[in-house]
């Protein structure tokens, strides 16, 4: 069981309505440089689904519950949730995770 001073990963994938995928995109990229500053965040990265998909996923690290419970209350996720009103298919998917590291110190963990 995690206790709160655990890391937090998560994995949140976007699915963009058709013609929005540009809108999309530039929102996340621009709540990618502004979450980096964000005490706490270990990893917000973007990537794109392959082989011609359109959706967009977000991997994060948080240092801690803490920590990611104060990104959900600053500028940068609310001005995401703004811009991504109405541009998306649906709710973002999102999975919450707990790291259970593992051989290599590198490789074990994200």
């Amino acid at each position: 069981m995690s206790q709160p001073s655990d890391p937090v990963v998560i994995v949140a994938t976007l699915q963009p309505l058709p013609g929005r995928e540009a809108d999309v995109e530039a929102a996340c990229r621009e709540a990618v440089r502004a979450v980096h500053t964000e005490p706490g965040c270990e990893r917000f990265a973007l990537h794109r689904g392959v082989n011609g998909s359109s959706s967009l996923v977000l991997l994060e690290k948080w240092s801690s519950a803490a920590t990611l419970d104060d990104h959900t209350k600053a500028p940068a996720y609310a001005e995401l949730g703004a811009k991504l009103s109405g541009a998306l298919a649906g709710p973002p998917d999102v999975v919450y995770l707990q790291p259970l590291p593992d051989g290599d110190d590198r490789l074990g963990v994200l």
